[in-house]
């Protein structure tokens, strides 16, 4: 098999939209152009000090010379000739960073049997993935788990997909997630029944950012609501029903039962007589 070639550090480090280079260290830049152009000036000086001309013309040429080559011939030379070399602390950065683990939500359904958490778990780590959370809801059929997952770099959706597959999981779904998911849904849950506790209000706001879901308008019309799971209606009595939707990420029965007791601490918090004090 052949293999693929590599990347040459101007297809690595040049804009996407200007398709410059990025500026290369200030001694970096110095020593290239110094030793591309010292060869080229001793060169110079030779062949004009050997001339007969006056003191003052050697002058002029060597310094007219000397303008022209370090612009139209150093600088570019060193730039092309010593590309890799100059933007050498570059490229090692950029490498470091397409090989740092990125982090990804996924969700899959695996059989409700002993084994089946330690056949995916096992797979995930023989492809260098690290599991950093994990939560399992039962579902019909076996079991929804939930899991934030650190993966190389260079790992995409299509290679996660496939150790998911591979490991048992069924109905796999991922996605690209940052630090915040390692905030557990208790902890945004409590931070978010704070602030209804403060202002009721702010229910729907504050359900759709629990879930990570866009709230549904209501036209007055009854909504027929699909299939999928992607999207949840919440009860209200004072508020009327709240509607959010997640396309292509179905909700999980503790999410469902998060937002719903939110719902109900705003109902009671909203109906609190004024001035009475907070439940202890």
């Amino acid at each position: 098999m052949k293999r693929a070639p590599r990347a040459t550090p101007a297809a690595e480090l040049s804009c996407e939209v200007c398709g410059m280079m990025p500026e290369p260290p200030k001694a970096r830049l110095t020593a290239a152009n110094v030793a591309v152009m010292l060869p080229i000036e001793l060169l110079v000086h030779a062949l004009v000090v050997e001339t007969h001309l006056p003191y003052v013309a050697k002058v002029l040429v060597l310094t007219l010379t000397a303008t022209v080559l370090v612009i139209w011939v150093a600088e570019p030379s060193a730039a092309r000739i010593l590309r890799g070399w100059l933007h050498a602390p570059a490229l090692r950065h950029r490498r470091k960073l397409g090989a740092a683990p990125a982090l990804w939500r996924a969700r899959t359904v695996l059989r409700d049997e002993p084994g089946s958490l330690e056949k995916i778990t096992g797979t995930l780590a023989r492809n260098g993935i690290n599991i950093l959370g994990i939560h399992v809801h039962p579902v019909p059929g076996g079991v929804l788990d939930e899991f934030v997952l650190a993966a190389p770099g260079t790992m995409g959706e299509r290679e996660l997909l496939e150790a998911l597959h591979d490991g048992g999981g069924s109905r796999v779904h991922v996605w690209p997630t940052t630090a915040l998911a390692m905030a557990d849904g208790q902890t945004r849950a409590l931070s978010l029944a704070a602030r209804i506790a403060d202002a009721p209000d702010e229910l729907p706001l504050a359900v759709a950012e629990l879930l990570g879901a866009r709230i549904v308008p209501s036209s007055g019309a009854p909504l027929k609501m699909p299939d999928d799971g992607t999207h949840l209606k919440v009860p209200t009595a004072w508020h009327g029903p709240l509607v959010f939707a997640r396309p292509g990420e179905p909700f999980t029965p503790a999410e469902s039962a998060r937002a719903h007791r939110l719902a109900e601490l705003a109902e009671i918090l909203a109906h609190r007589p004024a001035g009475s004090p907070a439940a202890g």
